[in-house]
């Protein structure tokens, strides 16, 4: 999950009551009808087949999972709307309660297998002593009892959700304070609500300790700071946050049912966990830790409960595929070092009597958790050598990703599905940890841009109208793939085409409804959206992040500052600026020559162009949007030294990230 790409507001779009929670999937049902409410085209006959294809490779009649996700209910609330901040709905289940019975042809019946699985929420008994409340958020919070209090495990998204979740727990559980909180890993939807679960739970924060792998703080504050715009904006596609909740929008997110909305905070740690191995007694509990760093999150770690004989994977495993790059965009990670801490965790904790992991449901017997993390690590191992064995023969990532397949052992069960992640842009990802961007075919040393080689095509195909019956009789032959490279050609030409626009939205839906992954899915579907309406009109709200991003080192907002310099306005200037934080005690020196922005922690520089004084809140106020630097500039608000036409002119040079830019359209 992004850090601080909270997703914007939705409304329900539909109302049913609350689905039985083993409903199983049955056959697919015939084509919907051709247009619904919001405007999406109907699953053509070839996209029905393809579904219907998909359904007889499932093994239907295997009901564990529906079992282990239902097993130790102890409640679930007849309804549950959770408000988010200014009126905004933070979650509610409901929106998916048309998620029963059969998959209709718009969806891939394995995604709505799995969409089924995700609804199934409430407050649940994993083993004596542990205790998870999911289905209120993207992913779990898990309760332990202590001694004295409850260690609350990965406190959801947001501040509302958690307090949500606590409270819930609470009317079913004793009702002690929270003892300590653990952030299993660096990623908001397991530590974005801790204040509102300490809150709930009528904690003084003074007296709880916290839990992190070491680094937590700064991943968690650093990872979407310089990507963080652009992030942000995929995110929209990957999550379908945009997509109403229906059977031709978004059904799930694969990892559970999508992310919610609302008030982001953190804490800093008190303690730190850096090696595998090291033991804790946290409120009388004993906890063993392993470091897996570096797998799906930089900071992360995994524990076993010997008490308990209970293993948490956190998300170094969960019931599906993951992604070794992420498709809002991120670092690429190591499908080697994942493959190896999960054989590690098998190997360490083998004694475990019930696996419980930060999301999805668990699963109890040894033997049935040995073969769980046997398939999930074998699983990547083999995507990373493979790939390696392909690249070696000299194929490119498109054609890796065309070829590879899991060998018949790895594709038995469900638990491994590329609901998540996928088998392809895995395969990508791999190759692109090795060998880059650049596939060593010189054609694509230096492309045109898009828009002048689309208009290149465009013409050598004989003009719009040809692309376009080109386009129509491939779509017609239920050539997809095909449909979308002709038609995205057509519409970066020509983006006022309405025809074209037309067409690729609904080729574009068809690709979406047979994914069997959901960001493909909401990635798919959002495209189609956006050329039939437009890009949304406004981005996430930074303000809602301001609990999280106040802890964030002074230097990442520099950083940013550096990457929003822009150079050609800056071509000739050299100045410098000391930027005081009066509250902190702490001065950084910004140096601006050769349009390059630097900066470093030290003493002021005499002779500076200017030296700026502020608060360390003011200055989250102007980070955030909360307060306007051209009004406060001029004003006593902060103090200037030097020159206020030398500080003005810096930051004219500062370019304003466009948070919601075009993506289906130039």
């Amino acid at each position: 999950m992004p850090i601080i790409a909270v997703t914007k507001k939705y409304m329900p779009v539909l109302a049913f009551s609350l689905l039985a929670a083993c409903d199983r999937p049955a056959p697919i049902t015939a084509a919907d009808a051709n247009t619904d409410a919001f405007g999406s085209s109907a699953a053509t006959e070839t996209t029905a087949n393809i579904n219907r294809q998909v359904l007889k490779t499932l093994q239907l009649t295997d009901n564990a999972d529906f079992d282990d996700a239902s097993r130790g209910l102890i409640a679930r609330p007849d309804a549950l709307t959770i408000e988010g901040p200014n009126g905004s709905i933070a979650w509610q289940p409901a929106s998916y309660d048309f998620i029963q019975g059969d998959a209709p042809a718009s969806v891939n019946p394995s995604l709505w297998r799995q969409a089924q699985l995700n609804n199934i929420h409430g407050l649940f008994k994993v083993t004596d002593g542990v205790y998870q409340v999911r289905g209120f958020d993207l992913a779990n919070l898990t309760l332990i009892d202590g001694e004295h209090g409850w260690i609350v495990v990965d406190p959801l998204t947001n501040n509302q959700t958690a307090a949500a979740a606590i409270n819930f727990a609470f009317e079913h559980l004793p009702r002690k304070p929270i003892s300590a909180i653990l952030f299993t890993h660096s990623h908001i939807d397991h530590f974005g609500g801790v204040l509102g679960a300490l809150d709930a739970g009528q904690t003084d924060i003074a007296k709880v300790r916290v839990i992190a792998p070491l680094g937590f703080l700064e991943e968690a504050t650093s990872e979407n700071m310089l990507a963080g715009p652009t992030m942000m904006r995929r995110s929209d596609y990957m999550y379908g946050s945009t997509l109403p909740r229906s059977e031709r929008g978004h059904v799930d997110s694969g990892l559970g049912k999508g992310p919610s909305y609302g008030n982001i905070s953190i804490l800093p740690p008190t303690e730190s966990i850096d090696h595998t191995g090291q033991t804790l007694t946290i409120d009388g509990v004993e906890f063993v830790f392993q470091n897996v760093s570096g797998s799906e999150a930089p900071a992360e770690f995994t524990f076993y409960l010997p008490a308990h004989k209970a293993f948490c994977g956190a998300e170094l495993v969960s019931r599906n595929m993951h992604n070794l790059y992420t498709l809002r965009g991120a670092k690429v990670r190591d499908a080697l070092a994942w493959s190896g801490f999960i054989d590690e965790a098998k190997n360490m904790f083998s004694a475990a009597d019930v696996y419980f992991a930060s999301h999805h449901w668990p699963i109890w017997g040894s033997q049935r958790i040995a073969s769980f993390l046997e398939i999930q690590r074998d699983t990547y191992k083999y995507i990373h050598d493979q790939t390696l064995r392909l690249a070696y023969k000299g194929y490119t990532p498109s054609e890796i990703a065309e070829q590879i397949k899991l060998p018949a052992a790895l594709q038995e069960g469900f638990s491994n599905r590329g609901y998540y992640g996928s088998l392809r842009h895995n395969a990508r990802a791999v190759y692109q940890r090795y060998f880059g961007w650049y596939d060593g075919n010189p054609a694509n040393l230096d492309p045109l841009p898009p828009e002048q080689a689309a208009q290149h095509y465009v013409a050598a195909m004989g003009g719009a109208e040809q692309v376009l019956a080109l386009a129509q009789s491939a779509f017609d032959s239920g050539e997809y793939r095909w449909t979308a490279t002709l038609l995205n050609h057509l519409v970066f030409a020509q983006p006022a085409n309405s025809d074209a626009k037309a067409l690729l939205a609904r080729n574009y839906e068809q690709l979406g409804y047979q994914a069997e992954s959901a960001p493909w899915r909401d990635i798919y579907l959002t495209g189609a959206k956006e050329l039939r309406q437009g890009k949304p009109k406004s981005a996430a709200e930074l303000a809602l992040g301001r609990d999280m991003v106040k802890f964030a080192a002074r230097s990442n907002f520099f950083d940013v500052m550096a990457a929003q310099l822009n150079a050609e306005k800056a071509e000739g200037m050299a100045m410098t600026i000391n930027f005081h934080f009066t509250d902190l005690n702490e001065n950084h020196v910004l140096t601006l020559k050769n349009s390059v922005l630097h900066h470093t922690q030290a003493a002021a520089v005499e002779n500076a162009n200017a030296t700026l004084k502020i608060s360390h809140e003011l200055f989250l106020d102007l980070v955030l949007g909360n307060a306007s630097l051209k009004k406060l500039i001029f004003s006593d608000q902060l103090s200037i030294e030097g020159s206020k036409i030398d500080l003005a002119r810096f930051f004219a040079l500062q370019d304003k990230p466009q948070g919601v830019f075009e993506i289906v359209r130039p």
